[in-house]
Parts: structure tokens; sequence; C-alpha cells
């Protein structure tokens, strides 16, 4: 992965907040948001509704690698 950590400015529910991932979980985040058709944000509402005690960061990862694994595998083309 590459670089620090990327901070965005959210509002969820009404409430503001900040969440900060590595660019590549946002990049993942924002690929499932397009197949999906919803904004980012709305992904993200989903996810927080169905995190229970889980940090909201570590809810954003895990739903980004959990996708990622269903995804099939890229095709190397020569």
């Amino acid at each position: 992965m590459s670089g620090g950590l990327k901070k965005r400015s959210l509002n969820l529910a009404g409430h503001a907040t900040s969440v900060a991932l590595e660019p590549a979980f946002w990049a993942v985040l924002e690929q499932m948001a397009a197949e999906r058709g919803v904004v980012l944000t709305r992904l993200i509402l989903e996810i927080d509704a169905g995190r229970r005690d889980q940090l909201l960061a570590s809810a954003l990862r895990v739903a980004a690698l959990d996708w990622a694994r269903q995804q099939p595998p890229e095709i190397d083309q020569v």
C-alpha cells in the first residue's frame, strides 16, 4: 500500500465525523460504491449501520477486504 492515511470528513446520520484510511482502502470503497450505484457516503452509512461494537475505520477496512476477496482474479494479458 502506498502512502500513509488519508482522512475524509463525512456527515453520517447528522453527525460530523472523519475517518482515516489508507488510500488503497478508499479506492476499494469507491469501487464498491460505484458497483452498487451509490455515492461513497451512502455505502459508508450502510457499513456503519451494521458494524456493532467495531470502530468505523475497522468496519470499512473489513468490508473493503471482504468485497475484494469476492472479486474474480485479474487475468494478465500479454
